[in-house]
């Protein structure tokens, strides 16, 4: 289901599992987002109830069924039991919700050991616009080629690539490493707690086989992993997050984990687990009719929810129909690789497409930082839109998006940014499959004109002269 906007409090859940973390509230003008954190191998994750009598919600364990009826509900622990933060991030503007660190700063400190390995950045990906890509070598080839192209740190391998057809996966690891592109590489994370057939899998649930697998993979070069499909978040499946991190940290893997519980911190002691999805993303434009209109309101709804609790692996930047097509401008879908925070930018753009883009559009894709050293959110409103400031050493980057139909144009103020600085704006073209750009200048005190067509976008670079 998606992120709904102003239901009443007290309204109960359309489905028995009820409501998911993170929950946004707003009630005489104080906003309050309600989620979970510090989730340690002694407890279950857990959730807001179906119903609510009297506006009151309770805190429910994961469905008996879920994982495959595999694991038990209740969790247990021997004495001292440390219990999960239930925390409540309160403020009287969007901006204190947006900016919060609290998630984090709650959960236990990094565990030993030296992450100076650990680095962020973007990568290519064949599957979301070609899924039997991941079983051909000549296809994955040219992904990692795109990535080299476009300043890319990374190319991912999705599943079933262990049926690989006009090489192997070694041959294209050494391939990529020629290169300077890190491999990423896709697990399925059953086992006993899911019926998925995409492999590998049977490797990551098993404790000696996924040592070995990750000691094999470090000896490769191969950079990361993206584990799929956990399907509980019952006792036994939290723990098994913790261990396949500690692992891969012993490793020098990175990790992203995929059809999984929401962030919980885990990312402040584990400082390898670079993104968790946790979200319907780009890759619904395969599988969902629903999510052509629903897309342009979520994406101005996870800046105040979901993202605020962790790094959001969403995917951004479709440019290719799938089986649905946007409603979103291209400049919209450009704006989210800003307006998303990951530790890897997934980018969901196939060869063709981003080798057809605009210089413009080009160059700004192979300098867009992943980290940041300052964020603002500048305006915004859940299910309406969202403009932020984000500050990446002396250059700043604003981006906005529109999740309603009717167009908009506005000034903003900027007054944390100081200085002369050359602004490259990108911008809605005449129609939502173009783009528009222009250059300029901006001072001190300046203020700054942006126009968003109907669900549209725009992003800016601010190059400090």
């Amino acid at each position: 289901l998606y992120y709904q906007n102003e239901i009443p409090i007290g309204t109960n859940s359309p489905n028995v599992e009820g409501w998911a973390f993170p929950a946004l509230f707003h009630y005489n003008d104080i906003w309050a987002l309600i989620s979970e954190a510090n989730l340690s191998p002694n407890y279950c994750g857990s959730r807001l109830g179906q119903n609510a009598p009297n506006g009151l919600y309770k805190l429910r364990f994961p469905d008996p069924r879920d994982g495959e009826s595999t694991g038990v509900v209740n969790p247990s622990s021997t004495l001292p039991w440390e219990m999960p933060w239930r925390t409540i991030i309160i403020g009287s503007s969007l901006s204190t919700i947006y900016e919060s660190q609290l998630i984090n700063n709650v959960c236990d400190k990094q565990i030993g050991g030296d992450f100076s390995w650990v680095k962020t950045g973007r990568a290519s990906w064949s599957w979301i616009t070609d899924p039997p890509s991941s079983k051909n070598y000549n296809s994955l080839k040219e992904f990692v080629d795109l990535a080299y192209e476009m300043n890319w740190e990374y190319s991912l391998v999705d599943a079933n690539w262990e049926t690989m057809e006009g090489g192997s996966i070694e041959q294209l690891v050494k391939y990529a490493s020629s290169k300077n592109i890190g491999i990423l590489m896709w697990y399925n994370s059953g086992g006993p707690n899911n019926i998925i057939s995409e492999g590998p899998r049977d490797i990551i649930c098993d404790a000696q086989r996924r040592k070995a697998e990750f000691k094999k993979l470090h000896e490769w070069g191969v950079k990361g992993v993206k584990i799929d499909f956990w399907q509980s978040d019952k006792q036994n499946m939290i723990s098994l997050y913790h261990d396949v991190l500690k692992d891969a940290a012993e490793n020098h893997i990175l990790v992203n984990l995929h059809g999984c519980s929401i962030p919980r911190g885990w990312s402040r002691t584990y400082p390898n687990l670079v993104s968790t999805e946790a979200v319907k993303g780009e890759e619904c434009y395969l599988f969902d009719s629903t999510y052509v209109d629903n897309a342009p309101i979520q994406n101005t709804i996870l800046p105040f929810s979901r993202n605020v609790i962790g790094p959001m692996d969403y995917t951004p930047f479709g440019l290719k129909n799938l089986k649905f097509a946007h409603k979103t401008s291209v400049t919209h879908e450009l704006a989210l690789s800003l307006i998303f925070n990951t530790g890897i930018v997934h980018f969901s753009t196939d060869v063709e497409s981003c080798q057809a883009l605009p210089t413009f559009v080009k160059d700004f894709l192979k300098i867009v930082p992943v980290t940041f050293d300052e964020t603002h959110l500048v305006s915004g409103y859940p299910g309406k839109d969202v403009i932020i400031a984000l500050r990446k050493g002396k250059d700043w980057y604003i981006s906005g998006i529109n999740g309603e139909e009717a167009s908009k144009s506005n000034k903003i103020a900027l007054p944390y940014i100081k200085g002369n600085y050359t602004v490259n704006f990108i911008a809605d073209g005449t129609d939502n499959k173009s783009f528009a750009n222009k250059n300029f200048t901006f001072k001190t005190g300046n203020s700054l004109d942006y126009s968003m067509n109907g669900f549209g976008g725009f992003v800016v670079k601010m190059t400090l002269k």
